[in-house]
């Protein structure tokens, strides 16, 4: 298989060069330290929840709804990798910036294209969102907000064009759901500081610590 066809081909036998990569990314990043090296980590690990699955569980038995699985886990831990980097690291450079990113990626990708299937899972999907944009909040990564927001906006436009679609209720739904979002964004504004401060009381003190020194 020629290199060129590492962007577009998902296959096992990536995962070697990817384990090569990391390793020499692990030693420019403890040579010099500098937050820019984790950046070929953090893509390389990206690449590697996709093809994870065929190494772990063989061509044959390979399927979409698996790769969704893991690209959602993986994703999860590298979350909480650059989390554990963000505590250790918090009183110096940025560090876990690139792990955030791409880790939100794999887990919001994996779990955006799974099949809800019912509309109680699209309103889970809807509350994990919702709970990106408070984390992201709290630890001032806009990534989790973005990633959030744009899930959120995808559950309003379901209901809007789905659930309301036939219903002469559809114009004052979709009326009321966009007057909703702009109050709860006008009222998170006013009352940002005063919201974030009791948010932060309630956590461990090196998280507050960390929350403090990104600001």
């Amino acid at each position: 298989m020629a290199y060129r066809e590492y962007h577009a081909q998902i296959d096992w036998r990536w995962m070697f060069m990817e384990l090569a990569t990391l390793a020499i990314g692990a030693i420019m990043l403890w040579r010099y330290r500098l937050p820019f090296l984790v950046m070929p980590i953090a893509v390389t690990l990206w690449y590697m929840s996709m093809d994870l699955t065929p190494f772990l569980f063989g061509e044959a038995y390979l399927s979409w709804d698996l790769r969704k699985l893991v690209s959602l886990w993986f994703g999860m831990g590298m979350i909480l990798l650059a989390f554990w980097m963000d505590i250790r690291t918090r009183h110096t450079k940025d560090y876990p910036f690139w792990l955030y990113l791409f880790g939100v990626i794999a887990f919001w990708g994996g779990m955006s294209m799974m099949d809800s299937g019912s509309e109680l899972n699209k309103f889970i999907y809807l509350c994990i969102n919702l709970l990106m944009i408070v984390v992201g909040a709290m630890l001032s990564r806009r990534v989790f907000a973005i990633f959030g927001g744009l899930g959120a906006a995808g559950y309003l436009g379901h209901l809007a064009y789905s659930v309301f679609r036939d219903s002469m209720m559809f114009p004052f739904v979709l009326t009321l759901i966009g007057l909703g979002v702009i109050y709860l964004g006008i009222v998170w504004q006013r009352h940002e500081e005063a919201l974030s401060h009791r948010l932060r009381g309630m956590l461990p003190l090196p998280i507050r610590e960390l929350i403090e020194s990104r600001h």
